[in-house]
């Protein structure tokens, strides 16, 4: 099939294997199942009715292939299960299953079911990811590097800091994300129009009761047409996948080979080229950068459906499904390579200076300008400084050489006073105190 080569390698391996059609059929088992014990328990079904119903309905007892092909002519998967169901079930069990429920009870709640541990596993990568980015952003704390605007040198920054920004990405989807999964993924249960039918006033204490069965959360009532839940849990992914291909575009941009201040561990991909054997592609950053624009556009199409028609929708929340289980394993994907990328990332401190260099040291003209001002008329300063800028550039000189080379700054300045001034190490801004924020908030998570 054409999802082996051109969908399922941005997504993950595991989470691809764990969201197939035995587990969602195994999911809307879960959840017949559960209906039938606290129905029974609220006395709505006769005693001893959800384990007689468990005994004979086991997922694997299910015919896939008629699954798959009734599910179009029916509209949903739902459908034909409970027929199937039905048909696994003695005479007097039938009426039993799924009482005062519809077809997108079943799904919706299955598709949480089976999204639940994926979407705990990317809390977990999450967290690992943070972890390497926290451990490379030290080891880089007081590593010169240019930054850059619109693609251009700016002015100095320290890599540290640019971690330093990666991470506050992270942590911000992090905390989104977390908040759904521990709050948003909620059970449904409704009936045919929302309102319980035939569950006398019963039927809002059963979904919470439901809810707790199958430890989802309950909604404040059934959301068959309310996808504000999907919306949530599509927006925390899109934020995660956001600060993921942040981290891989810069990561990218810096393994250029023009650039060469970064490369990818080998851990990301091989990068070889099929025609150019001297290439090494940022294999990994390209997963992660394709997964999130699929997860872009997952969002928006489920942003799109989400304004539903009446009490039950028409088109628009079936084609949540596919988008919705999609993102959630692209983005599984993306923070499998996310977690290597960052953590053992192969970083050239040299390169960076070399790139520092690149201007001249126009970069550095704001320090060298403030000292020479002490002792000389500023003008006059700012054209000594762009001098020795042009020749620094020209002839391949370090900036704080080319300035002594200029008899009156060598007469006016002490050159160490002077070297200390220009040294882009020196000339970070709030650098370091972003990093100590970045760890306090990391202390108090």
């Amino acid at each position: 099939m054409y999802d082996l080569f051109l969908r399922q390698p941005f997504m993950s391996t595991a989470g691809v294997a764990a969201c197939d059609a035995g587990a969602i059929v195994a999911a809307m088992c879960r959840f017949e199942l559960a209906l039938a014990r606290v129905e029974e328990e609220a006395g709505h079904l006769p005693a001893g009715s959800a384990d007689a119903i468990a005994s004979h309905i086991q997922a694997d007892a299910f015919d896939i292939s008629d699954l798959a092909a009734g599910t179009a002519d029916g509209g949903n998967v739902a459908i034909v299960f409970v027929k199937q169901a039905k048909a696994l079930l003695p005479q007097p069990l039938k009426q039993a299953l799924h009482k005062g429920a519809t077809s997108q009870d079943v799904v919706d709640t299955a598709l949480m079911l089976v999204l639940k541990p994926r979407l705990a596993h990317c809390l977990q990568q999450l967290g690992d990811a943070i972890d390497g980015g926290t451990t490379l952003m030290d080891a880089h704390a007081r590593t010169p590097m240019i930054g850059r605007t619109l693609t251009q040198q700016a002015l100095p920054i320290t890599f540290g800091a640019k971690v330093a920004q990666w991470l506050a990405g992270l942590m911000q989807a992090e905390t989104r994300l977390a908040d759904v999964v521990a709050r948003g993924l909620y059970v449904q249960f409704g009936g045919p129009v929302g309102t319980h039918h035939g569950l006398a006033d019963d039927g809002m204490t059963l979904m919470a009761a439901l809810a707790d069965e199958l430890d989802l959360a309950c909604p404040l009532l059934p959301w068959h047409t309310d996808r504000q839940p999907i919306l949530a849990l599509l927006d925390a992914v899109g934020a995660v996948a956001v600060a993921a291909e942040k981290i891989a575009t810069d990561i990218a941009f810096m393994a250029q080979t023009e650039v060469g201040e970064a490369s990818e561990p080998a851990a990301t991909g091989a990068g070889g080229s099929s025609s150019m054997p001297h290439k090494q592609n940022p294999v990994g950053s390209t997963r992660i950068r394709a997964a999130a624009r699929q997860i872009h556009a997952a969002v928006g199409l489920v942003h799109t459906t989400a304004a539903q028609v009446h009490e039950r929708a028409f088109g628009e929340w079936h084609a949540e499904w596919a988008p919705t289980v999609d993102a959630v394993l692209l983005l599984e994907g993306a923070l499998e390579t996310l977690v290597p990328l960052i953590t053992d990332l192969q970083v050239d401190p040299q390169a960076m200076r070399t790139n520092l260099a690149r201007t001249g040291g126009a970069n550095l003209a704001a320090p060298a300008v403030a000292l020479l001002a002490e002792v000389m008329d500023r003008e006059h300063a700012q054209a000594l400084a762009a001098r020795a800028s042009d020749r620094a550039r020209r002839d391949g000189l370090d900036f704080a050489d080319a300035l002594l080379d200029i008899p009156e700054i060598a007469e006016a300045i002490d050159g160490a006073h002077l070297r200390a001034a220009v040294d882009p190490g020196a000339y970070v801004g709030t650098s370091a105190a972003q990093i100590a924020r970045i760890h306090a908030a990391l202390e108090q998570s």
